[in-house]
């Protein structure tokens, strides 16, 4: 049996960079970049003024005068004025150029502005540029600003948008199948039978890949051999990048999808991890197709596996292969100190679901939540990240670190 290292390995193994296709910005947000970014003029492309005020010569103020007629004012988006007569001021605005002649931006709250004359009520600076932006302080015309491999936030549309970048070229967003399977399970807006339940993993799994950029699709097949063949077919022949199915992976007699996989030309990397939950959770390749997970149908073993294993696989197949690694947005842990002892003798890796807070001096606290088990959905609620135990030892004492996987 694989352990997490090795199952999470040969997962990743397969994460083949996607195609880049160029969009317009807008529709951007959430993806990853697959060119660089430059500066197509200085950041900021003039000295800017960064206070509502005055703009002065400062060797005028210096000399001793400290009250100075408004010749006229200077507003943002408008070209640049000169002050002609050095013993007088021109008012300005924030964002705007600043006025050719002046070197220095007092602020209205330490002038005494009356009848259009304006009195400075502070010592002058010992050198020109307070509150002043000057050109090309933040970046040069040039300069690198998002190299590839970038997830596009809101931080860095708005620089792609400075820069003139109305498309970008991005890696293609991930396609993703998403099947659960089982005659138990019924759609949200249908009442169950007393033996039923209503479908749920499939919309987690929406959710968490989602949120990597990927376009999910939805399907349910029941637990009919034929019904499943057929479905399965169209769905590994309908252009998919992953397909993710919620159920039936495991041994028991309803258990189809392996067997079903195989004879659809899925090769299979991997059967078993040691593990918990999650043990039974199935991996293969198609040739010139799709990659296929199986996950456990127990709703915390789908989620916490789709989290450990399908989430860093969609995130990789992002990164353009141009990307630099220090940029690549791959999942990794960080570490949490573990807040009660943890008793668990099974020699598998244990995924812990934790609530995490920050104590006093910054430490990140890790706090187990209380489960009934893998199929308790509800107690995933409050989940924040779940830690991943390693098989040994038996008793985890509070205290100690692991790493924790953010949800």
């Amino acid at each position: 049996m694989l352990t997490v290292t090795e199952a999470s390995a040969r997962v990743l193994a397969t994460a083949h960079p996607l195609p880049p296709e160029t969009i317009a910005l807008p529709h951007a947000a959430g993806r990853v970049l697959a060119e660089t970014l430059v500066a197509d003029r200085d950041f900021p492309p003039f000295n800017r003024v960064a206070m509502d005020g005055i703009a002065v010569q400062l060797a005028t103020w210096a000399g001793g005068q400290s009250e100075f007629v408004i010749a006229h004012a200077q507003y943002a988006g408008a070209p640049a004025q000169t002050l002609q007569n050095p013993q007088q001021a021109i008012e300005v605005m924030t964002g705007a150029v600043l006025p050719v002649g002046t070197d220095v931006v007092i602020r209205y709250e330490d002038i005494l502005l009356e009848n259009n004359r304006a009195t400075i009520q502070i010592a002058p600076p010992e050198a020109p540029g307070p509150n002043i932006h000057r050109q090309g302080a933040d970046r040069r015309t040039g300069d690198a600003l998002l190299p590839p491999g970038t997830r596009l936030g809101p931080a860095e549309l708005a620089v792609a948008a400075t820069v003139g970048a109305a498309e970008v070229r991005v890696t293609r967003a991930p396609r993703v199948a998403v099947v659960s399977t089982g005659d138990e399970l019924v759609g949200i807006a249908d009442t169950p039978l007393p033996h039923q339940i209503r479908r749920s993993n499939i919309y987690a799994l929406q959710a968490l890949f989602a949120q990597t950029g990927a376009e999910v699709s939805l399907f349910h097949l029941t637990d009919n051999v034929d019904e499943l063949r057929a479905g399965l077919t169209n769905i590994l022949t309908s252009g998919f990048d992953a397909v993710v199915l919620s159920g039936a992976v495991s041994k028991g007699r309803a258990d189809h999808l392996p067997g079903l996989l195989r004879e659809l030309g899925v090769v299979e990397i991997f059967h078993e991890v040691q593990q918990r939950p999650g043990k039974p959770m199935w991996f293969g390749a198609r040739a010139e197709g799709p990659v296929v997970f199986g996950l456990p149908g127990n709703p915390v073993s789908t989620f916490l596996t789709a989290c450990r294993y399908v989430r860093p696989w969609l995130r990789a197949v992002q990164q353009p292969t141009s990307a630099d690694e220090t940029t690549a947005a791959f999942e990794a842990p960080q570490p949490a100190v573990l807040t009660v002892d943890i008793n668990f003798k099974p020699q598998l890796a244990h995924f812990v679901p934790v609530r995490l807070t920050v104590d006093a001096a910054g430490q990140r606290l890790a706090t187990p939540l209380r489960m009934g088990g893998s199929g308790d959905l509800a107690g995933l609620l409050g989940a924040t990240a779940f830690l991943e135990l390693p098989p040994e030892p038996a008793v985890f004492a509070a205290g100690s670190v692991w790493p924790a996987w953010e949800l």
